[in-house]
């Protein structure tokens, strides 16, 4: 069996950590699938979806080193007049960032729930906010 389902999360930050676990549990829980796989799946290529523990001080860890890895202010070949848009790119740290990331996350889904461990969150990383972002999760399974 496969379900394929999707939710909306309105950022309000140009950078942040959404905690979307309940919604993805929810989606799981809803799926029919007892025993399979949750793929997690950002529809941007400005953000990105991560596990980690739900800490504030974690998050703004997070945050920190992203900073540090892909600085705001340097001379980003994206960051110039994009005809094709008809607009001036100015997310070049949005598209890095997300990279670092990566675009989606697998979780196991066992005796119907989301199975993880025991600190495991699933989150939405927000890297050209605030907007509205798509979320895709497919459960397979049995």
């Amino acid at each position: 069996m496969v379900k394929l389902s999707e939710f909306v999360v309105n950022t309000v930050k140009y950078t942040a950590y959404i905690n979307i676990t309940e919604k993805v549990r929810e989606i799981v829980e809803n799926s029919g699938v007892q025993n399979g796989v949750a793929m997690i799946i950002t529809a941007h290529t400005t953000t990105g979806i991560t596990v980690n523990e739900a800490l504030e001080c974690l998050q703004s860890d997070m945050e920190e080193m992203m900073r540090e890895l892909v600085p705001e202010y340097k001379p980003y070949s994206h960051a110039r007049m994009l005809h094709s848009y008809g607009q001036t790119a100015g997310n070049p740290t949005g598209h890095l960032r997300s990279m670092l990331t990566n675009n989606h996350t697998v979780l196991p889904v066992k005796d119907g729930k989301l199975y993880c461990g025991k600190a495991q969150e699933i989150f939405l990383a927000e890297y050209d906010g605030p907007q509205n972002r798509r979320i895709f999760v497919e459960v397979i399974g049995e």
